[in-house]
């Protein structure tokens, strides 16, 4: 009876044990869930990406703006509740797990902060992480003291020929670097600015080098590491902002390589591109495309590999200068969610490239050389003119 008795114990132990396994199973394959904050231009590459591309791991629950009739025409385009109110929304879906914040990027460090410490919600917030220092620290602070994760949105480091040439990098198949340049040719014309209030402005938005460039100022970095100095000009050359449509920046990185940005929403008739190309005593390699899409040049001295084969392999077509990154952005944000694994942009990422901004617009005021690490005085993003 004593043996029947441990056979049985032992047959529910297996049994509990295999139950527990196909929990943890299920729990690893729960979808997660999302809400957008925001449903301005942005927002249907979020929405898009997690309703046809993430389904088996991804699900949108509900989206709000201020905006009764845009978040309406969203809620309804894809089949989710809509709201006017962030607050109401997360109060009727305590189950959502991750909050986009896709509003003014005046705004993004006020609603992160506030969503945080109201409900604990994971953040993804999209580029830049906010306008000023003080805020990107204050949302890290924020994230950190509720246990939430907070990802910023730099979706063009998953671009292919940009993997492609981060490898080499790693691999330091370059040798010594010798420059890094980016270049944004972009058009955006006056009605551009003129769809919303907040674009163009110094407290809501910034110019060329927050908005359109901060991506690729973000892979600049990300290339070549920590910068030293920056000395920018800048100008407003074909329409009526606040900000400059037009900058350029000479940076010094602290291996010696020197990075030279060049930004423009000031190209016509349309976009002309936005390109990226390392130069190293070893190899040098040219990713073009008007999204940092198309692999133009992959050149090394040791020539282990067939460059045409590269460049055929390691080039997208875009529809637009948004590219295909979202949807490798938002999927590996759900696998670092899934599995607790860091995020490859988190705040601490994001706030890297936004320091470099700042020190851009200060020596832009200043028409001086500027070092970091520092404190902006005369930068004036985020501020009111």
């Amino acid at each position: 009876m004593k043996i029947d008795n441990q056979l049985d114990t032992t047959s529910s132990t297996l049994r509990q044990a295999q139950d527990d396994r196909e929990n943890d199973k299920r729990i690893i394959m729960k979808k997660i869930k999302f809400a957008l904050v925001g449903c301005g231009r942005i927002h249907k590459k979020h929405a898009e990406t997690i309703t046809k591309e993430l389904t088996d791991i991804a699900e949108l629950i509900a989206v709000c703006d201020i905006d009764e009739n845009k978040a309406k025409t969203v809620g309804e385009t894809f089949g989710v509740k809509y709201y006017t109110s962030y607050d109401e929304m997360l109060t009727k879906h305590p189950e959502v797990d991750v909050v986009n914040i896709l509003t003014e990027s005046g705004n993004h460090a006020r609603h992160t902060i506030d969503v945080v410490k109201k409900y604990q919600k994971h953040i993804v917030v999209e580029k830049p992480m906010a306008l000023t220092l003080n805020d990107a620290d204050e949302m890290i602070k924020t994230c950190d003291e509720n246990n939430v994760k907070l990802f910023v949105v730099k979706q063009n480091r998953y671009n292919l020929p940009v993997l492609k040439l981060r490898e080499a990098v790693e691999n330091g198949r370059f040798g010594k670097i010798v420059m890094g340049t980016v270049r944004v040719r972009w058009c955006r014309p006056q009605h551009y600015y003129d769809m919303d209030k907040w674009r163009g402005t110094w407290a809501m938005d910034g110019g060329v080098f927050t908005n359109q460039a901060s991506h690729h100022i973000d892979l600049l970095e990300w290339m070549l590491g920590e910068p030293i100095s920056v000395f920018a000009k800048s100008s407003t050359a074909l329409v009526d902002i606040e900000t400059e449509d037009t900058g350029v920046a000479i940076i010094q990185f602290s291996s010696g390589a020197l990075g030279v940005i060049e930004a423009t929403t000031a190209t016509r008739p349309k976009d002309l591109e936005g390109s990226l190309s390392i130069l190293g005593e070893k190899g040098s390699v040219e990713i073009s495309g008007f999204a940092v899409n198309e692999m133009k040049t992959w050149n090394f001295v040791d020539d282990i590999e067939d460059s045409k084969e590269i460049i055929s392999d390691n080039a997208e077509n875009p529809p637009n200068v948004y590219g295909f990154g979202h949807i490798r952005y938002l999927q590996k944000v759900c696998e670092s969610l899934m599995n607790n694994s860091p995020a490859l942009v988190d705040g601490l990422a994001g706030r890297k490239s936004l320091e470099l901004i700042n020190a851009i617009y200060e020596s832009v005021e200043t028409g001086k050389e500027v070092f970091l690490k520092f404190r902006p005085n005369r930068c004036k993003l985020g501020k009111m003119e």
